[in-house]
């Protein structure tokens, strides 16, 4: 893997950049490298003091250029100094490092870049758009860093309007990288073993779904904060609920059993990783202990959400490292052993 990739993983995601770590070396760059651009469109899309529109253009012109269409040089100066992180403005920086990184890679592994990129910005493009029609289309309404919009201006939080919009948007972004790492594990890993195709990749969506709902779950109220929920409307209707009374101690009784629905859906989607994890072939163990740090770690913040009232929620929800640590210490040990393996998965 090239050193700036190597650099740029470790400073940008620690948690996966141990699941990289672990991953035989065949298909180490390329899955790094497609985090790091996929890193690279979620901080362009994710500056709120540049307006929509401005991210938007951004998006496309880097999408072009990930695809192939574009050779136009990529000016994203003035956005990497709206960044607060220095690693975020190192992604921005070095944008056209990824970009010549991907041109190196054989021409299947760059088709499966690009058509799971080209998936994950579809969806942060919907995103932008959606909470911008939600907020009436006023990119004045973005503010400065550091700056919350206000939770109960009816104005500023937009929401999903059904299931089917959820269902679409963890696809969209989390999903379709379980396709992708399928895709790209099957082919460099063990490209003749039999399995059932169709229920692989199946439950390799739901793997990736399942762990961006955690995420999803996890961030309600800073989403909340920044003006969207992803909870869906049709829902919280029925619920007698609005976005922006949704962490009123007063409406408990209403939100937490909304809550928990969700929390069951993410579980399921989990068990549905679980099961992919193991119907991988054994001798992968790489593989296998790379599918399952963040399965674990998102079962493990399940439970946490879980028992969590709607206070605790506030305060986002968090896997201590010692938990981190213990988990991974005692995957590793249990991996070459079946009956321990089968045992790691808990019932939330």
């Amino acid at each position: 893997m090239p050193e700036f990739a190597t650099d740029l993983l470790q400073a940008t995601a620690r948690s996966f950049y141990l699941t990289l770590r672990v991953l035989p070396a065949c298909v180490r760059p390329q899955i790094g490298l497609a985090y790091l651009l996929a890193r690279t469109t979620d901080t362009i899309a994710d500056t709120e003091i540049v307006p929509v529109a401005h991210r938007l253009a951004a998006l496309q012109q880097l999408r072009e250029r990930i695809l192939g269409r574009s050779a136009a040089p990529l000016a994203f100066g003035e956005l990497a100094r709206q960044q607060g992180a220095p690693a975020e403005r190192l992604l921005l920086e070095r944008v056209e490092d990824g970009l010549l990184a991907l041109r190196q890679l054989s021409s299947e592994d760059q088709s499966l870049i690009r058509e799971v990129l080209s998936i994950i910005t579809s969806g942060q493009e919907l995103d932008l758009r959606r909470f911008a029609t939600e907020n009436s289309g006023d990119d004045n309404l973005v503010q400065p860093a550091g700056v919350s919009r206000r939770a109960n201006d009816p104005r500023r939080i937009g929401a999903l309007k059904t299931a089917a919009e959820l269902e679409d948007y963890t696809y969209r972004v989390a999903g379709c990288v379980g396709e992708f790492w399928t895709k790209l594990c099957r082919a460099h890993l063990f490209p003749t073993a039999k399995l059932d195709e169709k229920q692989l990749m199946s439950d390799g969506i739901r793997f990736g779904q399942g762990l961006q709902l955690v995420n999803i779950l996890r961030d309600l109220p800073r989403d909340l904060q920044s003006g969207r929920c992803y909870l869906p409307l049709e829902e919280l209707t029925l619920a007698r609920l609005t976005p922006e009374n949704l962490l009123q101690p007063e409406e408990a009784a209403s939100f937490l059993p909304l809550y928990r629905i969700h929390l069951a859906q993410a579980e399921a989607h989990l068990a549905a990783g679980w099961r992919y994890t193991n119907s991988l072939p054994f001798g992968q163990f790489r593989v296998r202990l790379a599918c399952a740090w963040p399965l674990l770690l998102g079962v493990k913040t399940l439970q946490k959400l879980r028992a969590s009232d709607v206070a605790g929620l506030q305060r986002r929800v968090k896997v201590s490292r010692g938990e981190v640590y213990a988990l991974l210490a005692f995957s590793v040990l249990a991996c070459p052993f079946p009956w321990w393996w089968r045992k790691l998965f808990p019932v939330v």
